[in-house]
C-alpha cells in the first residue's frame, strides 16, 4: 500500500524540519547537543545546569562542557542563582538570542501567514490533525528519547 499525499508531504516535512534545525545549529556554530540545550533556554529562560542536563537526557558532565562551550562562542553566561547562592543559571545572552531569533521569527512567521489561506473551520481540522499526528508519533516514539527532548 503506498502512503496518502499527506503522509508523504509529513515525511518531508520531518525531513525540510531536520535539515533547517542543521542549518539554524551551523548559523550558531553550534553542534547539536548545543543547539537543543541553546532551544530550551530561549523557550524557558534560565535553567540551572542539572535541569538542562536531565532536559536533553545527557549526564551533568556533559552538560558543563556543552556549557563551556557555549560560553566560548558567547551564546550564554554564568549566573548566580537569584535565591541560591551556591547555584548558577545558565543565561541565554542578548545577542545570541536576536541572532536566534532573526533566523527563526522569519520561518515562523511564514508558517504562520499559510493559516491565513484557510478559514476557521478548516483551521479547526488542521490543528486537530496535527495533533493526532502528534499524538501517533509521541506513541511510537521510544520513552529514553522523548525524556531528552522534555519542553
Amino acid at each position: 500500500m503506498m502512503p496518502r499525499r499527506p503522509t508523504v508531504l509529513l515525511r518531508e516535512l520531518i525531513q525540510t524540519s531536520a535539515d533547517f534545525e542543521a542549518a539554524f545549529g551551523e548559523a550558531l556554530s553550534v553542534n547539536a547537543t548545543d543547539l537543543d540545550a541553546m532551544e530550551h533556554l530561549l523557550q524557558e529562560g534560565p535553567l540551572g545546569p542539572s535541569e538542562l542536563a536531565r532536559r536533553l537526557g545527557i549526564t551533568t558532565a556533559a552538560m558543563t562542557t556543552a556549557v563551556d562551550r557555549l560560553v566560548d562562542l558567547g551564546h550564554v553566561t554564568r549566573e548566580p542563582h537569584p535565591s541560591d547562592r551556591r547555584a548558577v543559571r545558565v543565561v541565554p545572552t542578548d545577542s545570541s538570542r536576536a541572532k536566534a531569533m532573526s533566523i527563526l521569527m522569519p520561518m515562523v512567521r511564514g508558517l504562520d501567514a499559510e493559516l491565513d489561506h484557510f478559514d476557521e473551520d478548516e483551521q479547526r481540522i488542521i490543528t486537530e490533525y496535527l495533533e493526532r499526528i502528534l499524538t501517533a508519533y509521541r506513541a511510537h516514539t521510544p520513552e529514553p528519547s522523548r525524556a531528552r527532548r522534555v519542553r
